[in-house]
């Protein structure tokens, strides 16, 4: 007889998704902190804006190829071994773009800090709270993971500004480096296994190759694999380019500031209310919702005279709807194939989530080099989302588990 739910929320699932939330707050916060170091950078060293961003580029990258093998070790090894591993990237990452260089910047803001987000996101750290949370709160402990994730760039970002002011650009990477640090001691709360002792079972475990090509002549997978490459160009092209679009339209520089904050603020309510509505809805459902309202809300946008007000209701909007498609594709990877080869998957499918958001940030600045304007990259945007909403509706309920079955 199945247990309440109440007594499914274990000890060892409350720990781990404690250490979890906070592992990955700390991990989006020092990558999304790494904007404020550009000015000083170009003003202290001579490189470009374009050199910077072609390294968060490359970094949006590292992350995509990164996250496949990250999942699979965590699969395979447990996620003790990943988070050490990509704290001892970070650090080294963000030593190396200390050093003012190029190179520096390119190997250490670029590769290195992207492999070490790859094992320190959501296809990792969600994997390890489903080995451990029962199906029937699973979508739950997910959604309140992908929704404290997104709190820490609230506090590390005024921080680093703190320390930059304080101190100088190369100390406050330094106590960056000490933040990423600590994401190592958050790792020795993790334990190996699970509450799904089919899944658990060496007898019954597929080989992360086996389950990727499993995984790849599924319908249902691979449709939304592709559709998920507009959630990465619709993000990346907004988080890049919105301060700028809006500075050329005449906005002060806060508005912007302002917007991303209301951004991180709603993504955490928006993230909650999507798990809840995929245990009702379904995945698939959900999913091509989203993709839908974001469209309908860059449509809208793009299409009324930009003001402050237009701005922060778009901000909110796009905050509501960023990280929510986080629950229904997990909940679709988990519900196809279980939980034991999660990272695997997942890291698969975020590898076209990241083309689409290194394409989103190059062409988006490439659009506005050609024709002045950034019209075709928010026509772009419209077109993406749209053929992803209608992709993702055709796609099966992800209701068979066949790698489990094996």
């Amino acid at each position: 007889m199945p247990q309440p739910i109440a007594r499914q929320w274990t000890p060892a699932l409350i720990v781990c998704l404690v250490a979890a939330g906070t592992i990955l707050s700390l991990s989006m916060g020092l990558r999304q902190s790494l904007g404020l170091f550009m000015e000083p950078m170009v003003r202290a060293t001579g490189i470009t804006v374009a050199t910077f961003g072609f390294a968060m580029a490359l970094q949006n990258l590292a992350w995509g190829i990164g996250q496949p093998f990250m999942g699979a070790v965590c699969d395979r090894f447990g996620g003790r071994l990943v988070v050490v591993i990509a704290a001892a990237l970070y650090c080294a990452g963000l030593y190396m773009t200390a050093s003012g260089g190029h190179l520096g910047l390119y190997i250490g803001g670029g590769l290195l800090i992207g492999l070490a987000v790859a094992a320190t996101s959501h296809g990792v750290l969600v994997g390890i709270v489903s080995r451990l949370a029962a199906p029937a709160v699973r979508a739950t402990a997910v959604s309140i993971l992908a929704a404290v994730g997104s709190l820490g760039t609230f506090v590390v970002a005024p921080a680093a500004q703190v320390m930059i002011d304080a101190w100088s650009w190369q100390g406050a990477l330094g106590g960056l480096a000490l933040l990423a640090a600590s994401m190592a001691a958050g790792a020795l709360l993790f334990r190996r296994g699970g509450v799904d002792p089919v899944a658990s079972s060496p007898a019954h475990r597929v080989d992360a190759r086996s389950a990727i090509a499993e995984a790849l002549a599924n319908r249902t997978f691979v449709i939304t694999t592709f559709a998920f490459f507009a959630c990465g160009f619709q993000l990346i092209f907004i988080a890049t380019h919105l301060p700028n679009f809006i500075a050329i339209c005449g906005l002060p520089p806060s508005v912007g500031a302002e917007a991303i904050a209301l951004i991180g603020i709603c993504n955490a309510v928006g993230t909650l209310v999507a798990g809840y509505l995929c245990q009702r809805w379904g995945n698939r459902n959900v999913l091509a919702l989203i993709y839908l309202l974001r469209t309908a809300s860059v449509a809208i946008f793009f299409a009324l005279p930009v003001s402050v007000e237009t701005t922060l209701v778009f901000a909110a909007a796009m905050g509501f709807l960023w990280l929510s498609v986080v629950p229904p594709v997990s909940g679709l990877i988990n519900g196809l194939f279980g939980p034991a080869n999660f990272g695997a998957l997942f890291g698969v499918m975020f590898m076209s989530h990241q083309v689409g958001a290194f394409l989103g940030a190059w062409l988006g600045g490439l659009s506005y080099q050609w024709s002045g304007s950034y019209s075709i990259g928010w026509v772009s945007l419209i077109v993406v989302g749209v053929l992803a909403a209608m992709l993702q509706l055709t796609a099966s309920d992800d209701k068979a588990r066949s790698l489990r079955q094996q």
